[in-house]
């Protein structure tokens, strides 16, 4: 993990060491028949942290679908060397690996399409039949609006562009 002097890292482009990052870790990830979800490189209380989140392609997000310890280790591990080898980084940093998690992000129409039955909470930045929230059961995409069945049984059809955050609710 090499080093520079701060006012030098801030003169980096960060978005240049994002991309190279994730040309890399999409690279590891796929050896492992796995995909890459996000690469995030900012600064945190104890310094410059590099967060790589990976996930397992298919209609999984349960338990035992999911990215597992021995998957994120593996990742790490074999990241970590190509990193420290093409020295993309010019900064300390710390690298995480992770799952998105069972309550993940919501961010592109394949997401809504691979986990539609599930349930979902939508945030919309333009109110959509009167309403900003949504929380329901996702019906996938049609006509690019994601199509959800909320709690008092109402069918909406959530346009694309107006929604701000999406997650999956943890189901038990």
């Amino acid at each position: 993990m090499g080093g520079c002097p701060l006012f030098l890292f801030r003169a980096l482009q960060l978005p240049d060491v994002i991309a190279s990052v994730r040309v890399l870790a999409g690279r590891v990830a796929d050896s492992y028949g796995l995909d890459l979800f996000d690469v995030q490189f900012r600064r945190e209380g104890r310094g410059m942290v590099l967060r790589v989140q990976i996930d397992r392609p298919g209609t999984g997000a349960t338990a035992e679908e999911s990215v597992s310890v021995e998957d994120c280790a593996r990742v790490s591990r074999d990241l970590s060397a190509l990193l420290d080898v093409e020295d993309v980084v010019p900064t300390a940093y710390t690298l995480e690996i992770s799952s998105p998690g069972l309550d993940r992000p919501l961010r592109r129409e394949a997401d809504y399409a691979r986990f539609a039955g599930r349930r979902a909470k939508l945030v919309v930045g333009t109110a959509v039949d009167g309403q900003m929230f949504f929380k329901g059961r996702l019906g996938g995409i049609e006509d690019r609006a994601v199509v959800i069945e909320t709690d008092d049984g109402r069918r909406h059809q959530v346009p694309m562009h107006v929604i701000t955050r999406a997650n999956l609710e943890v189901e038990f």
